[in-house]
């Protein structure tokens, strides 16, 4: 697939961190990029700054995801590129102790419900809702591509962590989903590849201590630093541009392996 003129992208969590890298990255290729986000004052900063367009969506809502692509749509048309970041974090253990009255709990059912509904029905719904626009699009490469859908899994969904059950369920349900996936969108040509981001410096880190940050990245085997968000945004621009990239999760991660906590 060719980047520039004329290709349209949307990317959800495109207001900060991974995701504003990539849009920033697809729009420096020349890509119209649409924003969806929850955040509307910065979705529509950066939207600006990139020349794109801010939609507020709620990966949650199908109703919201179909309001978002349209507005996405009636700015740049039909997109033929969808990446999906959107996500949240939440740890706890499967059963927890108290420390101080001794009191067992189990997981809150709640959180790891909206864990698994942000991060995976999240990526689920906007991508179908996504490739049912493509379908409808003409080829635009000799092999019948029309385009491709990126999703944003984790490491952890192979070497979760103690207290990352709902996170690393929704992420490893992301990589699950990957091929199948492709499987299904094959005859539409639409390529489907999942990311599996390590320890990368995102707003999520900037709450944390240079201490705490420089104990993280002294984990990751080489390079032995925290990840750019320019660097997931490089590996997006790829996948976009190496039509035999589908179907798999791909770890980006400076070969790090999380350990146990």
């Amino acid at each position: 697939m060719d980047l520039g003129a004329g290709m349209a992208a949307v990317v959800t969590g495109g207001a900060s961190g991974l995701g504003e890298a990539t849009a920033r990255g697809l729009a420096a290729a020349g890509v119209r990029v649409a924003l969806l986000d929850l955040n509307e004052e910065r979705g529509k900063a950066v939207a600006g700054e990139i020349g794109g367009v801010y939609a507020q969506c709620n990966v949650t809502d199908v109703a919201s995801i179909e309001a978002a692509l349209k507005t996405a749509r009636e700015a740049h048309g039909q997109e033929r590129i969808c990446v999906n970041c959107a996500g949240i974090v939440a740890g706890q253990k499967t059963v927890s102790r108290d420390r101080k009255t001794g009191d067992i709990s189990a997981h809150d059912l709640a959180v790891f419900a909206r864990v698994v509904d942000v991060n995976l029905l999240g990526s689920f719904r906007v991508s179908a809702l996504s490739a049912a626009g493509m379908a409808g699009l003409d080829p635009m490469t000799a092999d019948g591509g029309r385009g491709v859908i990126v999703m944003t899994s984790s490491i952890a969904a192979e070497d979760g962590q103690m207290g990352q059950a709902a996170y690393s369920a929704s992420k490893g349900g992301v990589a699950g989903m990957t091929l199948p996936m492709a499987r299904d969108l094959a005859r539409e040509g639409i390529r489907v590849v999942s990311i599996m981001p390590g320890l990368f410096h995102t707003p999520m880190f900037d709450s944390l201590s240079d201490e705490v940050r420089e104990s993280l990245a002294a984990g990751v085997p080489f390079p032995q630093r925290l990840g750019d968000p320019a660097e997931y945004a490089a590996l997006v621009r790829h996948i976009c541009e190496n039509d035999m990239l589908n179907g798999t999760a791909v770890r980006l991660d400076g070969a790090l392996r999380l350990a146990p906590r």
